[in-house]
């Protein structure tokens, strides 16, 4: 358990980690769409205080609400089926100011309650607010080079060289999923833990980089991931603030679809989430996750453990399983947030482990679940092989 003390503090944190990244996006900006899948930026600005307030002020304690109309305004984010697109207007949002003075009088009104709150949804909220953390990562990483305020940021240096594609064998044997309730805080769709008996297997102990990737192209006629760019002198990467030579020995970032597309191409297959399990081990404490970077890194940088353990499982990118999201055994939906996990129990989403450059800290647990449409291009989403 965490002090009230300590939930506060790591409350202002987490808002200090939101906050830095809209400051890094031009005011005359905040009225865009990015990802045409996505709200405009301004959603975003409101929503993580409304959603403060309606889990806080107007759920745990009933509080008398000051802004109803924004409370509904700025409660929920959408993920459209493919097609059908927000066609929304900038016009149709409130102006900055109008949205500055409601993220301010809400902070002040939680501050004043947050001694009352139940410690689970004070997890809640600092969770919840550095997922959007990662969210707005994306959404900032599809503006124009002029329209954010950043450093011209450069990956730590890629050396280029080909990395020899080597299967790791992986015993049979149990893997534990999920987490109780005696493990600590954690998210609907992590409950209950289970284990699951996993026949053996081999894992590529390294992501598949985008040298691989380029060989898949050029044998394939494949098109080229969503965060390249050809120029004239060769494949870009499109950083989150400037352009980068294509660093070939850097994790490629890849849907889902692209991912299996490789895969069948070399004659393996996406782990399932029980085979990750089995291949990760305990989440490591340090790694290119937690905000460390805004880009990925070669992925034999800082290799650890033995010569014989994959690398990277947590951070540089989040790893695309086979496995579609649904619910473990003895699934409850939080009663306060019913539409968490549930909606996306559909077939349609699959799930992602591991942890991005743009991932906090406390997302680096075994039980975490990450998911997403097997098409959707904007997410930091790596893979690597199993046979």
């Amino acid at each position: 358990m965490r002090t009230q003390t300590e939930l506060s503090g790591a409350l202002s944190l987490a808002r200090e980690q939101t906050d830095e990244l809209f400051r890094l996006i031009r005011s005359d900006s905040l009225y865009e769409r990015p990802i045409p899948e996505r709200h405009r930026i301004v959603f975003y600005l409101g929503h993580l205080e409304a959603f403060d307030w309606n889990l806080i002020g107007r759920y745990a304690l009933d509080a008398r609400s000051f802004h109803p109309d924004f409370d509904r305004l700025f409660a929920f984010g959408i993920d459209p089926p493919p097609g059908q697109l927000p066609n929304d207007q900038p016009a149709d949002w409130p102006s900055l100011a109008e949205v500055e003075r409601y993220n301010l009088r809400t902070r002040d009104e939680i501050d004043d309650l947050l001694g009352e709150v139940p410690e689970q949804l004070c997890h809640v909220a600092i969770e919840h607010r550095l997922m959007h953390a990662e969210t707005l990562a994306y959404i900032m990483h599809n503006l124009p080079y002029e329209r954010k305020m950043g450093p011209v940021w450069q990956s730590p240096a890629a050396s280029g060289r080909p990395l020899a594609h080597r299967m790791l064998e992986i015993p049979a044997g149990a893997a534990r999923l999920g987490r109780d309730a005696e493990d600590g805080f954690g998210w609907d769709n992590e409950f209950r833990a289970h284990s699951v008996e996993v026949p053996g297997f081999s894992i590529s102990k390294y992501k598949v980089t985008n040298g691989g990737y380029l060989r898949f192209m050029e044998a394939t006629g494949a098109a080229a991931p969503f965060f390249w760019v050809e120029r004239e002198s060769g494949w870009f990467c499109r950083g989150m603030f400037s352009e980068i030579p294509l660093p070939l020995d850097c994790p490629v970032y890849a849907t889902h679809d692209e991912a299996n597309a490789y895969a069948k191409w070399r004659g393996g297959k996406l782990p399932t989430e029980a085979q990750f399990h089995r291949a990760a081990g305990e989440p490591p404490t340090s790694g290119n996750f937690g905000f460390r970077s805004w880009d990925p890194v070669p992925v034999d940088a800082s290799e650890r453990g033995s010569a014989d353990q994959p690398q990277q499982l947590y951070g540089n990118g989040w790893e695309w399983t086979s496995t579609p999201f649904a619910a473990f055994p003895g699934f409850e939906p939080f009663p306060f947030y019913q539409n968490y996990s549930e909606p996306f129990f559909d077939g349609d989403h699959f799930v992602l482990k591991g942890a991005s450059p743009r991932t906090a800290e406390c997302f680096v647990r075994q039980s975490f679940r990450n998911w997403f449409r097997p098409a959707y291009p904007y997410l930091y989403g790596t893979f690597r092989l199993v046979e």
